[in-house]
């Protein structure tokens, strides 16, 4: 498939291009924080199998048995002292690169869920979800670039995404499966990468008009 080609592609270029970056940043994440630098996670992949999902440490060791467990809100506590600015420019999922080339992962598709996320979709959507692979990014991931934000502003942060922003990324990643193809792997890439740098860019809904639209309670933040 072409798919796995450019990914494998991506992925060990991507690799060699940071090792430079990588390099110092594994020194100093060694000596702050907890001295943890790779953080690891159980997360459903395709056909529902699980998987290792790698990423930089950001945060305290113990945090998803902390406070909002697998929610991750704006400015929230639990972040180690580098990490809000490798969550904020993204650099902290980088190492999920080695997933994509060791075929866990792809560059573009639904967001890796932990499996009580995964499992908290209906049956519909998660059938869905495992016919592909995860990806380091995709239409979920920049739909919802500043879900951080959004939880913050919740009292109940918990009680909001489940009733709001979850059936809605399951929409989204149910729309990407049935449009999944070459064209859309390489807007989203694309999309991606300027989402980093404009962050609140509406571009996203002009590349695909198909996309559902967001719940009333969810619209203020995307238009």
């Amino acid at each position: 498939m072409m798919q796995r080609f450019f990914d494998v592609f991506f992925s060990a270029f991507g690799l060699l291009f940071l090792l430079p970056l990588a390099l110092p940043l594994f020194i100093i994440l060694r000596f702050t924080g907890e001295g943890e630098v790779f953080y690891r996670q159980v997360r459903v992949g395709k056909g529902g199998l699980n998987f290792d999902l790698l990423k930089f440490a950001t945060m305290l060791k113990n945090s998803p048995s902390i406070g909002t467990g697998n929610i991750t809100l704006k400015n929230d506590p639990r972040v180690l002292p580098l990490g809000n600015f490798l969550r904020r420019t993204k650099i902290n999922e980088l190492p999920q690169l080695l997933n994509i080339f060791r075929g866990d992962m792809s560059v573009i598709g639904p967001r890796p869920l932990t499996r009580d996320h995964f499992e908290a979709y209906t049956p519909v959507v998660q059938r869905a979800i495992a016919e592909v692979r995860p990806g380091l990014s995709g239409v979920g991931s920049v739909v919802f670039r500043a879900e951080e934000e959004m939880l913050h502003e919740r009292a109940n942060a918990q009680q909001f995404y489940k009733e709001n922003i979850a059936p809605y990324k399951g929409d989204l990643e149910k729309w990407y499966v049935s449009n999944q193809n070459l064209v859309s792997y390489f807007f989203l890439i694309f999309a991606t990468l300027w989402v980093v740098f404009f962050p609140r860019s509406r571009l996203i809904w002009h590349m695909f008009p198909s996309l559902p639209r967001p719940p009333a309670e969810l619209s203020r933040y995307f238009f």
